[in-house]
């Protein structure tokens, strides 16, 4: 057994002072008074004493580019990003080499996943103009969810076939996540900026080739196709005010059938940050305006948005530091994803509760995970101790990204986490890791 003792818990709203009793990979009791000595005795101690003891974050949009791409990450190297950044459970999408767009495929993700990752670990299965059989065949019970690239993708992925789309969205059983930007919108503005600026654009104008107006006209199209065939449908990465728009806190984000997410690169860069990180803050969708910025944090406040995640996407840094139109879109987040939002919380611009709300309850509640997100009796011991005054200054030499570097470096945080537990295993503590037990594939109640 082990017992987390003493630590500010950070649970459904509330923060109070208690401990934590782990065995068999549950959460066996939460104490807020007296300890019993057999307990105390009997346990293995870890002192959470001036410490914030959270649910595991779950991070339901990242790119760990297995298989294809191990040459910029891995399963097993960005799990251990992860669990280093307090983040226990992921998500991967399937845009990876071959794409996860058969059964087999997935399963294979599956097996890798046992061997390899640290965190929990689930994958959505992508959608194509022609794979509709495998997209109904998923378990809803297994799989996370179908991506559907909506207007901009690589490769095979995107799906422009309205009546596929049709299909997709009134027969689907599964949660569909969608990646909205309007694809003709986007090459007529390339066309224009490439006729003003030539083949070498400066990246400050990636915004408004990949402007708010290509976002809202993919997103307001799914958004519509979900209402006339009642989709339960998840709307990622939002970028821009006017999105806002489509979405509602009216009811509990468990009983919405319309969601969304907001990461962590749209609640902290805006398009001033261009001038000093270039392109290496190049994302689909791309970083805008401050105003946009300060409205998506608003409406995870407000819970028109509901989840904080990453799109955790690494590339090398030549394929980084290369011209616009070389230069690859994304970059990798999932070590830091926690530590930025509490950087927020410092700044006094959203709450301790609610950023463990939008990364770890919520998550939970969207995907509707079996036993996660919660600091419950008899939940998943799925848990991070944070110390809230320990300073780290983000560098090349404690990157742990398999492309080593962040568009942070520089960069100091004031919070770190000092130890992640997954399935009640100690994974993580103060920079070392145990590597003997590995993650487990998350189980959906739907």
């Amino acid at each position: 057994m082990i017992l987390i003792k003493d630590a500010n818990i950070v649970n459904e709203g509330s923060i109070y002072k208690g401990s934590v009793l782990l065995d068999h990979e549950k959460i066996q009791e939460i104490f807020t008074g007296e300890i019993p000595g057999d307990i105390l005795s009997n346990s293995k101690i870890i002192s959470g004493e001036g410490k914030y003891l959270i649910p595991g974050v779950i991070d339901d949009h990242v790119h760990f580019r297995e298989p294809g791409f191990t040459h910029k990450a891995d399963i097993s190297t960005e799990s251990a990003a992860a669990v280093a950044g307090g983040v226990t459970s992921f998500m991967d999408m399937p845009n990876t080499k071959p794409q996860a767009t058969t059964l087999k495929l997935i399963e294979e993700k599956f097996k890798t996943a046992d061997e390899k990752s640290l965190a929990n670990f689930s994958f959505y299965i992508g959608a194509t103009n022609d794979n509709m059989d495998e997209l109904l065949n998923a378990s809803p019970k297994e799989v996370c969810g179908i991506k559907v690239f909506m207007g901009a993708s690589t490769g095979n992925m995107l799906v422009d076939n309205n009546d596929v789309l049709d299909k997709i969205f009134s027969l689907s059983k599964n949660l569909v996540a969608v990646h909205c930007e309007d694809e003709k919108i986007i090459q007529e503005n390339i066309a224009k900026y490439r006729n003003t600026q030539g083949e070498n654009i400066p990246v400050k104008y990636h915004a408004e080739i990949r402007s708010a107006e290509a976002c809202y006209k993919s997103s307001s199209f799914a958004v519509a196709l979900a209402k006339k065939h009642n989709t339960r449908l998840h709307l990622l990465h939002l970028s821009t005010a006017r999105e806002l728009e489509l979405l509602d806190n009216t009811v509990p984000a468990k009983d919405k059938r319309i969601t969304a997410e907001a990461c962590v690169h749209h609640l902290w860069f805006d398009e001033s940050d261009y001038e000093k990180h270039g392109t290496l803050i190049k994302w689909n969708p791309s970083i805008k305006t401050i105003e946009d910025k300060e409205s998506l944090l608003e409406a995870v406040i407000d819970n028109r948005i509901d989840i904080i995640a990453t799109d955790h996407a690494p590339h090398l840094a030549e394929e980084k530091n290369a011209p616009y139109f070389q230069s690859m879109s994304g970059g990798p987040l999932v070590q830091h994803s926690l530590s930025i939002m509490l950087e927020l919380y410092r700044q006094k611009k959203i709450t301790f509760e609610k950023i463990v709300e939008k990364m770890c309850h919520l998550p939970a509640d969207v995907f509707k995970i079996v036993k996660r997100g919660y600091i419950r009796k008899g939940f998943y011991a799925d848990l991070a101790l944070v110390n809230m005054n320990q300073p780290c200054t983000v560098s090349k030499e404690n990157i742990l990204y398999k492309c080593g570097w962040s568009p942070f470096e520089g960069v100091t945080f004031h919070s770190k986490v000092t130890h992640t537990f997954v399935n009640g295993t100690l994974v993580f503590e103060n920079g070392s890791f145990n590597k003997t037990v590995k993650g487990q594939a998350l189980s959906f109640l739907k």
